[in-house]
């Protein structure tokens, strides 16, 4: 186990990469903190050559920084407000998180794209964009290079969605009820769901961003079935393959354990909540995560090759346009099914 004084020197690299991150992030909040983090990082790791004393701390932030980032996430989720209020948009949010694993899965084997890019990609625009993309990461034991070609490729469609989804939802002249249930199932992270909420309600004097949000932090809890059912085939493959010198498959060495206290901090938040205690120390948590997040990408960035990352990422942009429109036409097409539209 490294000490905490080998990795103290790239710890605090990673916080000095993120604080202008976080600036900027807040600045330009439809791009986001992380993309501006792993492009700082990629800028200065063509100057950062000798790695001597921050190798052990980057790689510490990329990987359990990152992990304590998604158990932290949990304190933003209030499991009863959010069955309460995102029950109605289940069916949506399970058809599009369907059909977008479903069309990563096979473009992956059609075109030979690298799994893990597949992978990420897939649970990046259908869950929740940077933070699926962070608890799926370590399950799958992706590559830094591979994380920021699909968070660059999420930041895309991002952008797209919160430019284009409010002027096609007048055009298909959705109810605010029906946007907010579109934002929500069909644009891939938090800060672009309430950029195309917030533009949709300064048309119409509508209050569709709370519903958006709550159908999004819906969409979040999937990243507990979904990493355990990843981390779950992952072991069997390496078991299958004589891997780590493992013969038989191995439940409890597969069971991300970051996830499990993701749950439980979500289950401590409910139950303070529903005390009525003051819940601010877990708005706190909350940013801190958003941080550690921040923190990680800008040590993924430092890891990262830019100019390999432009060379290799035109299939990777192609698959999350696939994933994107396929799940935007499955959301219309299931409020219509159900009636909502």
């Amino acid at each position: 186990m490294m000490t905490i004084e080998k990795k103290l020197p790239g710890i605090m690299f990673c916080v000095i990469l993120a604080l202008p991150a976080w600036f900027l992030g807040n600045l330009f909040p439809l791009v986001g903190a992380p993309v501006f983090a792993i492009l700082l990082g990629m800028v200065m790791g063509n100057f950062h050559n000798n790695r001597t004393q921050t190798t052990d701390g980057i790689a510490f932030t990329s990987k359990y920084i990152l992990q304590a980032a998604v158990v932290l996430l949990g304190f933003g989720l209030n499991l009863t407000q959010v069955f309460k209020v995102g029950t109605q948009s289940l069916p949506i949010i399970i058809s599009t998180i369907a059909v977008s694993l479903v069309v990563a899965f096979l473009l992956q084997k059609w075109l030979k794209l690298d799994s893990n890019i597949a992978i990420l990609v897939g649970v990046g625009s259908s869950i929740c964009g940077g933070s699926a993309i962070a608890a799926t990461a370590p399950v799958i034991k992706a590559k830094d290079e591979e994380v920021a070609k699909s968070i660059s490729v999420i930041f895309l469609f991002n952008i797209l969605a919160a430019l284009i989804f409010p002027t096609l939802g007048e055009l298909l002249h959705l109810s605010n009820q029906g946007f907010a249930l579109f934002a929500g199932t069909a644009v891939n992270d938090t800060s672009s769901v309430t950029a195309t909420a917030t533009a949709w309600d300064a048309v119409h004097g509508s209050n569709t961003l709370d519903g958006a949000t709550i159908v999004k932090l819906t969409r979040t809890l999937a990243i507990i079935p979904i990493t355990l059912g990843l981390s779950i085939y992952k072991a069997y493959q390496d078991s299958k393959n004589g891997r780590a010198n493992q013969t038989t498959f191995q439940l409890k060495k597969a069971f991300p354990m970051f996830i499990l206290y993701f749950l439980l901090a979500s289950i401590v938040t409910t139950i303070v909540s529903g005390l009525g205690i003051d819940t601010v120390i877990f708005d706190n948590l909350k940013t801190l995560s958003k941080f550690f997040i921040v923190m990680a990408m800008g040590a993924i960035g430092l890891n990262t090759n830019p100019i390999k990352l432009i060379k290799t990422g035109g299939q990777a942009i192609g698959l999350g346009a696939t994933c994107w429109i396929a799940i935007t036409c499955v959301s219309l097409w299931m409020q219509h099914l159900l009636g909502i539209w």
